[in-house]
């Protein structure tokens, strides 16, 4: 048995014991991109990050509806309540159909995420296919009377909601906090508050993207496609809410003031969010135009970069950090992140190459404490780096093993090989990369077993030259032989 999960939960500003609300099943929802644009490092965190907390919800034994939405409605600039639709914008100046830009975005999107070995969520609905489901929450909302319809639009107050409940409990802000930061926005008449935030905004002549509703022909505010789809596919109450750091304030701040508004009482039981990659200290991300796009780390193709990077190590980069932590690009981080890559790899091909000992000194003890340690690290609140620093302990031991100078027994080997298989691909998604020297050890490892026999038998013979000459020739063509007591082992040196 494991121990319990313990998970950090920004509502309460501390880790919690993770108890679902249903026995066996976990509801899940994950803000997902704006497809407007190929997705960019900053994309792949949050991706990675729940994906890692989906795989292990389900290697723990839970049932899990993972949501994770499409904005394809696209969003205004200011927080949705002025500007022109980003996607609509796109499609405008290159002649195309909205969903035509939104629909080549969504491919790219998940295509990127195939390559990380990001499982697919359960569900992947998207804002435009929910227009009815994201009236109806104004609607509610209207109805409880915590908005009100101004010119064709309809805005949440913020005000009155703060009165009756509490506005800024995610973030932490007071409403003057949120008076500070809305001051930018000064001068858009339609509001009763500078605070207040747009439920359906009516749309401008020349707007494409546009649906008919109770107010005239508009489109939703940013904020309800989230609360909408949600409790559509998770239930008014669900377990986990999660994004990237960014979305605090005010997307999600404003999600639960909806949700309490409709329904009054909260949705959520577990927000979490990880936190941003940064370069040179500041945050990733298309806003600030200084973003990578996950194409050109896979083909090596921007002048940050000082070659091409795997997904697999795109992958390990951020495991490496743990998700609550600030993650700050670099091409050495990302070099050493290949090397640590190749370190775990290397050690799973080792491990079928190691030749069990009935007397050996490491039984399945030790890969018993291994997994305890592993297992110790994920439950408090997906410790990721440490679970790494724990493999690689045990890469030192199996390279031992591989160089003969440790033995370990049939039940050990096959003991510790499970615990690699379950916490490097099952648990941290990482997969073998068909290319490099994974693909060389793949192509040549029968021959090179058979080389190392035949060397065995001129070494029985007495005969060194033979032996020697194999030994060297495998290694001016990259392939590191070591005797040990039990015979030969070889590897493909990095």
């Amino acid at each position: 048995m494991t121990p319990p999960l313990f998970v950090y939960n920004t509502l309460s500003r501390s880790k919690e014991l993770f108890k679902p609300l249903h026995e066996g099943r976990v509801g899940m929802y994950v803000c997902g991109p704006t497809v407007y644009g190929d997705a960019h490092l900053g994309h792949a965190r949050p991706a990675i990050t729940f994906d890692l907390l989906f795989r292990y919800l389900q290697h723990l034994g839970y049932k899990v509806r993972y949501v994770r939405n499409i904005t394809d409605v696209g969003h205004l600039e200011h927080d949705a309540d002025e500007g022109e639709d980003k996607i609509a914008k796109k499609a405008r100046l290159e002649q195309l159909e909205p969903m035509e830009v939104a629909q080549y975005y969504t491919n790219r999107f998940n295509h990127a995420m195939e390559r990380l070995n990001c499982l697919p969520p359960s569900i992947e609905p998207h804002a435009s296919g929910h227009i009815i489901e994201q009236i109806r929450l104004v609607q509610e909302i209207l109805e409880a009377g915590y908005a009100y319809e101004s010119n064709g639009s309809v805005y949440f107050d913020v005000v009155k909601y703060n009165e009756d409940f509490k506005y800024g409990i995610l973030s932490g802000r007071n409403l003057e906090d949120v008076y500070d930061a809305s001051r930018e926005l000064d001068g858009v008449g339609e509001k009763r508050n500078q605070v207040d935030f747009a439920l359906w905004k009516k749309a401008a002549p020349e707007h494409i993207m546009r649906w008919p509703s109770p107010w005239g022909e508009g489109f939703p505010g940013w904020h309800c496609e989230c609360t909408a789809m949600g409790r559509k596919y998770l239930g008014e109450e669900f377990d986990i809410h999660g994004g990237g750091m960014d979305l605090v304030f005010p997307h999600h701040e404003c999600e639960i003031a909806q949700a309490v508004a409709s329904q009054k009482k909260q949705m959520v039981h577990y927000w979490m969010h990880n936190n941003m990659i940064t370069i040179a200290g500041k945050k990733m991300g298309k806003s600030y135009n200084n973003f990578i796009t996950l194409e050109q780390f896979f083909t090596g193709q921007h002048e940050l970069l000082e070659q091409a990077y795997t997904p697999m190590t795109i992958r390990f980069f951020i495991l490496q950090a743990h998700y609550r932590s600030t993650l700050d690009f670099g091409n050495e981080a990302l070099q050493a992140s290949k090397k640590g890559l190749d370190r775990l790899m290397d050690a799973v091909r080792q491990l079928s190459r190691i030749t069990p000992s009935a007397q050996g000194n490491l039984t399945e003890e030790y890969a018993a404490t291994l997994e305890q340690k592993c297992y110790d690290a994920m439950n408090d609140d997906l410790n990721s780096p440490i679970v790494i620093s724990h493999l690689f302990d045990a890469c030192r031991t199996i390279n031992t093993l591989a160089d003969g100078k440790e033995s370990i027994t049939a039940a050990g080997l096959e003991a510790l090989a499970k615990v690699f298989h379950t916490f490097c691909f099952d648990i941290l998604g990482l997969a073998q990369e068909e290319n490099g020297n994974a693909q060389r050890e793949v192509a040549f490892g029968g021959a090179v077993d058979l080389l190392l026999e035949m060397r065995s038998k001129a070494k029985a013979d007495k005969d060194w030259a033979t032996s020697d000459k194999i030994r060297d020739n495998l290694a001016a063509l990259g392939f590191l032989v070591k005797d040990t007591k039990d015979g030969a082992t070889w590897k493909l040196e990095v």
